[in-house]
């Protein structure tokens, strides 16, 4: 089990969501998911109306300046018409009084027909319509008002003039064509005398001049204005090079003088205003960066959710592995402190997660009994680590019990690279003793029968042996008797030569016993220095009874000076015994001269090397395949473990049993013991 309640982290590192939390709905979490999208567009549309807004209010200013400049045009043109209207009629009474003009009146005249007040030429008429005189004046062809005059000649249009007869107002009159490529308009100003009319004083105005001279430079430089008849043509403009905006314009009529004219004003492009261009393209870049960042956001924010779902799922899978698994896990700082634990590790030791996270040394799962010697070990780990094929530590259980376990630690690296702690594997192995000291103590009973069979099978062979010492004492011991009967006088010095006699036999045969009994006796292995030579020798004693009785020999070359061997005295012994006996099997058929076994020392580096050769058939190779199986024997007697034991114990002292074959026929067995090797 997980336990959550752990020490606090010196360096926390921040996590947006705990594995624990749950997930929301599925629809809040598309709504989630959408949300930053709707925010985006949102966002987007306001700037985009912003934009619009801000383009729309400085139009909708422009076009209010505009419109307010085209009422300040249209009552300054009204104005002025009205008051030429006005002088027109003050000065006509004058104009139609005498024939001659005075000097006052001319200079009159000649105010009105100056450039800035748009009129280029005035007349008077009788009330007939005749033209009384004309200022600039007509040329005689113009004088003479009838139908068969030019009408480019004759400014005066006669509907206007009845017109204005009839009302008794002043009445406009069309623009017409005038020489040079301009167009003219009239005005008809009737002019009274005691309630009757005494003519008609007839206003001719250029087109051109009244409404381009009239404008004031400032007027001139923003708008362009054009002058359009009824059929929408120009037929009089002021403007500069310079493009018009279609955005803002506005037409209306030109009355007076009427008649279809109508004032088109149109602003001309003005310079970009920087200001609003870097404003509007400063919100258009800061969108665009807000879009990039949102997007980038999404991303990350996708990538985060994918790594936490993979977390979360990795987590589950490995809680559910740290389940499963049987080695109990552990983690400890660097002070020793619990911050860890698995399910398995508190099944083992049957304390819970609560019992021992946060726990500093002495731990409560350690053997009161090796208390000391678990700390110096605890040390030697929070130190250097464990060995690398493990440390063996026993525990005690809450219960009581005590098991052994294999600790592997290895050094716990946090995120950042830092050594943090220690991480342990902890393993089970009480069992595993237990069945391996079940095994050791099986090899050895099956050592000591093995021993016991070659025994049993040297018997005789022993009897034979024994009998020879103990029959040559009974003899030397019924010489003595006879002699000691015998009247005649003793010899002592014949005497101490039997007696000496019968001592060597009895030590004979007390050391063909010791030699059985030290071959059979049941013991626990033991290392200790071991003089490699005498062990060959006391072997060689025991079975060269044996190797007379079937007539072989055994030849020993043992080195001289080759280094003690920490071994068991015992089971060297039995290997050089099954190895001599199996070559004196072997060479049953061999003929009487070759049947020598050869036995050899040596020193191979850090090994001594003990041989044994024989002069046999050969092993087969399908034989040699299976050579050291238990249970596999090429004897009809054999039980099939002499070899088999014999590699065991070679291998119990770290050291090796191999066989090849021998030049000109027959096995060579070759036993390597290291020389610095540690017994088990």
């Amino acid at each position: 089990m997980r336990d959550n309640r752990k020490p606090p982290d010196p360096d926390p590192q921040p996590f947006p969501m705990s594995l624990s939390d749950p997930l929301p709905p599925p629809a809040r979490r598309r709504w989630l998911q959408q949300l930053p999208y709707l925010s985006l567009a949102l966002f987007l549309a306001a700037i985009a109306a912003l934009v619009w807004l801000t383009r729309e209010y400085d139009d909708e200013a422009q076009r209010a300046t505009l419109i307010s400049d085209v009422l300040w045009m249209e009552q300054n043109l009204r104005f002025n018409l009205d008051r030429n209207e006005n002088h027109l009629q003050e000065i006509g009474p004058e104009l139609l009084a005498t024939p001659t003009l005075s000097a006052q009146t001319e200079a009159r005249l000649a105010s009105l027909l100056t450039s800035e007040r748009g009129l280029a030429r005035i007349l008077w008429l009788s009330p007939e319509g005749e033209v009384r005189g004309a200022m600039p004046p007509l040329a005689p062809a113009q004088a003479v008002h009838d139908a068969s005059a030019d009408a480019a000649a004759v400014p005066v249009d006669e509907s206007s003039v009845r017109l204005a007869r009839a009302i008794g107002r002043p009445v406009y009159g069309p623009a017409h064509p005038a020489p040079g490529g301009t167009h003219h308009f009239e005005v008809h100003v009737p002019v009274w005398s005691d309630e009757a009319q005494v003519g008609m004083v007839v206003g001719v105005y250029a087109l051109s001049d009244v409404v381009m001279r009239e404008l004031p430079w400032w007027f001139s430089e923003r708008y362009h204005v054009a002058v359009l008849d009824s059929d929408g043509r120009t037929i009089a403009a002021k403007s500069k090079v310079a493009p018009v905006s279609p955005r803002l314009s506005y037409s209306m009529p030109f009355d007076p003088p009427g008649h279809g004219l109508t004032l088109q004003i149109s602003a001309y492009r003005s310079d970009p205003r920087w200001i609003p261009v870097l404003l509007g393209a400063s919100i258009v870049l800061l969108a665009g960066i807000i879009v990039w960042s949102v997007m980038q956001l999404r991303r990350q924010l996708a990538r985060r959710q994918q790594a936490e779902v993979a977390l979360r799922a990795e987590s589950v899978f490995r809680k559910a592995m740290e389940d499963s698994m049987l080695t109990g896990m552990r983690a400890r700082d660097l002070e020793g402190r619990l911050t860890y634990v698995n399910s398995a590790f508190c099944r083992m030791t049957g304390f819970s997660a609560d019992e021992l996270l946060g726990r500093k040394p002495p731990m409560p799962y350690w053997d009161p009994e090796r208390l000391e010697q678990t700390f110096e070990l605890h040390r030697q780990i929070m130190t250097s680590g464990s060995a690398s094929e493990g440390t063996e530590v026993r525990l005690r259980r809450k219960n009581g019990e005590t098991l052994d376990v294999l600790v592997f630690e290895a050094p716990l690296i946090d995120a950042s690279g830092r050594h943090a702690g220690w991480m342990g594997s902890v393993l089970d192995i009480t069992e595993q003793k237990r069945a391996r000291e079940q095994a050791r103590q099986q090899e050895e009973r099956l050592q000591q029968s093995s021993r016991l069979i070659t025994m049993g099978e040297m018997a005789s062979t022993l009897a034979h042996e024994l009998n020879q010492p103990l029959a040559a004492i009974a003899s030397y011991t019924t010489g003595c008797i006879n002699r000691l009967q015998d009247e005649a006088p003793l010899d002592r010095s014949e005497l101490l030569d039997v007696h000496q006699r019968i001592a060597r036999q009895a030590q004979r045969a007390g050391e063909i016993i010791r030699r059985v009994h030290d071959f059979v006796r049941r013991s626990e292995p033991k290392r200790e220095a071991l003089d490699l030579a005498a062990v060959i020798r006391d072997a060689i004693g025991l079975i060269e009874a044996d190797a007379r009785k079937r007539g072989m020999r055994i030849r020993s070359e043992l080195a001289d000076g080759l280094p003690q061997v920490p071994a068991d005295a015992v089971m060297i012994e039995q290997i050089v015994v099954n190895l001599v006996r199996n070559a004196m099997d072997s060479m049953r058929d061999t003929p009487p001269a070759e049947r020598v076994v050869a036995v050899h020392t040596a020193r191979e580096g850090r090994f001594v090397t003990v041989t044994v050769a024989d002069r046999g058939a050969g092993i087969p190779a399908e034989t040699a395949a299976r050579l050291f199986e238990p249970f596999f024997t090429t004897k009809q007697e054999g039980m099939g473990m002499g070899l088999n034991i014999c590699r065991s114990i070679a291998e119990l002292h770290r050291g090796r049993l191999a066989f090849e074959s021998r030049p000109g026929g027959g096995t060579i067995f070759t036993l390597s013991l290291p020389v610095d090797a540690e017994f088990e």
